[in-house]
């Protein structure tokens, strides 16, 4: 059963391999971002179970966004969902009522396509990826194929690139682990994300698969999105001029958004009631990893 508490264990087990970071010794408590304001000029926003659970917006976002606007706030949002690309995810915020600009919005996708390693001549990379998904804003030079589609990627692809979960099973950890186990090859990950909240619950996503394929073969994948410096510094480099000490990362994990938040160096808010922690006190899964933020916020 996937849940909160299986989830948190999830994360402390693979710990060792998420970055380093140092946390305030409490948190300032508030009910939304509103509160927060007076400390930070910038914010770095996840989308899942801050702005939106699944495919609905969290109430209240849509205005709390409009609401910092107005009071000089910059606004960037920093979401590890990679089954969409940049046009997707932006047709996605405007359905749901959000007006954030095309340079106001990085994914984990973008992150990974502008950094993937690069394979011998004439490879390709296989991919899970939702259906339908073209690939049509990865690199030219970058070949990318559906592995769902062609099984004998298994054995002729140059590596491996995990961007979504959606046609995923435990039949396709086993087989991507003895492939990998006979050749063994890059595995990128660009959503390190084990778990995401949906309308229903929680899902399963690309990290928590990759940190399994990597357990059974005792090989390394490469991440790109959040809790990692490369997600955060493309992040931030759409605030310049802005101190650090003045953006805060909002997000609904400690792993994850947290973390990640305080290792590049800047503030951090947890939203408690939308996402990972939804019905949950905070408290005891703070005192138990002793990732802390800097605010603790009911709602957006």
């Amino acid at each position: 059963m996937i849940g909160t508490d299986w989830a948190f264990g999830r994360y402390e087990i693979v710990r060792a391999a998420l970055p380093q970071a140092e946390f305030p010794p409490v948190s300032k408590s508030g009910h939304d971002l509103g509160d927060t304001a007076a400390d930070y000029d910038a914010y770095i926003l996840d989308a899942f179970g801050v702005l939106n659970r699944g495919e609905t917006a969290i109430s209240g976002a849509v205005e709390r966004m409009a609401a910092l606007r107005a009071l000089g706030k910059r606004l960037v949002v920093l979401t590890n969902a990679a089954s969409y690309t940049r046009a997707g995810v932006l047709a996605k915020y405007r359905r749901l009522g959000f007006d954030f600009s095309p340079s106001e919005v990085v994914s984990s996708r973008d992150v990974a396509f502008a950094a993937l390693p690069k394979l011998p001549q004439g490879k390709v990379w296989a991919a899970a990826a939702a259906e339908g998904d073209d690939f049509s804003d990865a690199p030219d030079a970058v070949r990318i194929a559906q592995l769902a589609e062609n099984p004998e990627l298994l054995r002729a692809a140059g590596g491996f690139l995990l961007l979504s979960s959606a046609r995923w099973s435990e039949e396709d950890t086993a087989a991507v682990t003895r492939a990998l186990l006979a050749n063994p090859r890059p595995l990128v990950v660009a959503n390190p994300d084990l778990v995401a909240p949906r309308e229903s619950g929680l899902s399963v996503e690309p990290g928590l698969i990759a940190h399994e394929i990597t357990g059974r073969t005792g090989g390394r994948a490469v991440f790109f999105g959040k809790p990692f410096g490369n997600a955060f510094e493309t992040a931030l480099a759409r605030l310049e001029g802005i101190p650090r000490h003045r953006v805060a990362m909002v997000g609904d994990t400690l792993h994850t958004d947290v973390l990640g938040g305080a290792a590049a160096g800047i503030g951090t808010i947890l939203i408690s009631e939308h996402g990972l922690f939804r019905g949950h006190d905070v408290a005891p899964y703070i005192a138990k990893c002793a990732i802390r933020p800097d605010w603790i916020v009911a709602t957006t």
